[in-house]
């Protein structure tokens, strides 16, 4: 995306922008950009905003060290708005909340999940419970999820909710070190159940 591709001219030489969490999808924050704000962003890969307040460019971070860095930028149809998927390096907001909206949700989080569980593994983490098992291969990590799989069925029969769903997040947990081992993300899976939405 380039510059004279953004109309900055509606907003008298700025622009909203929203900030989105990469993984979790959840919004973090709005901000403004001028031009500069927004080169600065795309050749350094982290947020830079335009304060109003302030008059001049400041870096989500430069003082907590909570930056954003960047993953995705989008445009609006209407050209005068953009979209950042970013990744926090720490709470967002100045409050000390992960978002400036005060929304707190576990919603989302499978995908920072998988992420943890991806570098763990890529990185070797011999202290990791999840690269232990992954090291150990398919047929250990397959009969993994078999057996929280049998234990969570054996919960469900049971009137004790808080182990029936400390099984069902084993389950899940130990499904995304599979599909790690498969390497497919949980991405592709729902959109296998997206397409048997569509087709129905």
């Amino acid at each position: 995306m380039k510059t004279s591709d953004i109309d900055f001219k509606k907003g008298d030489g700025l622009i909203p922008v929203i900030i989105q969490h990469y993984y979790t999808l959840q919004v973090l924050m709005l901000g403004y950009m001028d031009k500069a704000a927004f080169k600065k962003t795309k050749k350094e890969k982290r947020v830079t905003f335009f304060s109003r307040s302030k008059n001049h460019l400041w870096t989500k971070g430069e003082i907590s060290g909570n930056y954003l860095t960047v993953k995705d930028i989008q445009l609006d149809c209407d050209q005068d708005t953009l979209l950042i998927k970013a990744v926090p390096a720490g709470p967002t907001c100045h409050t000390g909340t992960t978002s400036c909206f005060k929304e707190e949700t576990p919603k989302g989080f499978l995908y920072q999940l998988q992420q943890t569980i991806h570098q763990r593994i890529d990185d070797n983490d011999q202290k990791s419970y999840t690269n232990k098992l992954y090291k150990k291969g398919m047929n250990k990590v397959a009969q993994k999820v078999g057996e929280e799989a049998v234990e969570l069925v054996i919960e469900a029969k049971d009137d004790n909710l808080d182990l029936f769903k400390n099984e069902a997040a084993d389950l899940l947990y130990h499904l995304l070190i599979l599909l790690k081992a498969k390497e497919v993300k949980f991405e592709e899976i729902e959109h296998v159940l997206e397409e048997r939405k569509r087709k129905s």
